[in-house]
């Protein structure tokens, strides 16, 4: 059974920098795409970014390109998002998710985490 667990959310100042970690478990994580997607309060949850098995490839939403980077690391099966000169706008609940397909639509994902809070002041 594979677990999902965000970790690294919080209280941050608009501009500030903020990394989410996602813990891997229950299965061979090298196997899987990992992507990040976020829910802000009243709106649907939508795609922020994701990385193939090998990370040899990422996309991210428009909003967020150029501000947020997002890494694994195959040995420790954690997957990472890097969020920098964040905005009020990017106030969310963060979700990692698994997939053997990932990409940008939550179809693609079999697995969820529970969600991280990210909270940017202004």
């Amino acid at each position: 059974q594979v677990q999902l667990v965000e970790s690294g959310g919080g209280l941050v100042q608009a501009g500030g920098s903020v990394r989410l970690s996602c813990a891997f478990s229950g299965s061979t994580f090298s196997r899987f795409g990992m992507g990040w997607f976020r829910q802000a309060p009243g709106k649907e949850r939508e795609f922020v970014a994701a990385i193939t098995w090998s990370g040899g490839n990422t996309d991210f939403v428009d909003s967020v390109k150029g501000r947020f980077t997002i890494s694994r690391d195959n040995a420790k099966n954690t997957v990472y998002l890097q969020m920098n000169s964040l905005k009020p706008e990017d106030t969310a609940v963060y979700y990692c998710a698994a997939g053997f397909y990932g990409g940008r639509t939550q179809n693609g994902y079999d697995f969820w985490g529970q969600g991280t809070q990210v909270t940017v002041a202004s």
